[in-house]
């Protein structure tokens, strides 16, 4: 399994690398990409975080899924951005993993995935997904969707990705090794 996280300029630290985290204890690869030309991405927070590539050197989007982050200005940079949203599209239309938390899926509104699919997001936001069925609920699956509604659920975020992913067993494998309660 390989996933991409997208990073932009003011992305939520926390819902980006717990996932990435997260995943990778599970043996999930995770690429996070920069949207721009540098590695060195600044979050929300300013803290630093260096990309494992950067989005022009993409080729052949070979995923399994694909993961955007919240934040402010992070969302509103992936989701002006156009590569990121033809990544999304295509994996959308070959029924691949596409998830967001926080204010992350404003960049699958415009991608066109979430028509008619139930969604979620940080208050707020609810207004932006008019097309959608709206769920106030901390993390809402519809079929390849996955949407979380902010930094705190970042942990229940991962681990819906990974029980899409790789199944139940192994997120409850992961909840252990967590010492994760509910």
């Amino acid at each position: 399994m390989k996933v991409i996280l997208f990073l932009a300029e003011g992305f939520e630290e926390v819902e980006a690398l717990t996932v990435v985290d997260y995943l990778r204890r599970m043996d999930i690869e995770v690429d996070m990409v920069s949207i721009t030309d540098k590695k060195e991405v600044k979050g929300a927070h300013d803290i630093l975080v260096v990309a494992d590539k950067v989005i022009n050197e993409l080729g052949d989007i070979n995923y399994d899924g694909a993961v955007i982050p919240g934040g402010l200005p992070g969302a509103t940079n992936l989701r002006d951005d156009d590569k990121v949203i033809d990544i999304i599209k295509d994996m959308d239309s070959n029924g691949k993993l596409v998830s967001a938390i926080c204010a992350g899926p404003i960049v699958l509104k415009r991608a066109g995935v979430i028509t008619d699919k139930m969604v979620t997001s940080y208050p707020g936001f609810d207004k932006e997904f008019t097309d959608s069925i709206y769920k106030a609920e901390n993390v809402v699956v519809d079929k390849n969707v996955i949407t979380a509604r902010g930094p705190a659920l970042a942990v229940d975020f991962a681990m819906e990705i990974v029980k899409y992913l790789i199944g139940e067993e192994k997120a409850e494998e992961l909840k252990e090794d967590i010492l994760y309660k509910k």
